[in-house]
């Protein structure tokens, strides 16, 4: 995998857990934790993540 189709799939990711984020009406510790974790991905790839947040 290339670098720049590892960027496509992070940021591809982030984007879902955005989206489930959105539906989701109640508390879910793991969805947040998860958001961290990709957010925190996106940075070390240089990708600001405010870009693709809902």
């Amino acid at each position: 995998m290339t670098l720049d189709e590892l960027k496509q799939v992070t940021i591809d990711y982030y984007v879902n857990l955005q989206r489930i984020k959105k539906a989701d009406t109640g508390n879910n510790p793991e969805l947040e934790y998860q958001l961290r974790i990709y957010k925190s991905k996106l940075s070390s790839l240089g990708i600001p993540s405010e870009e693709y947040e809902m």
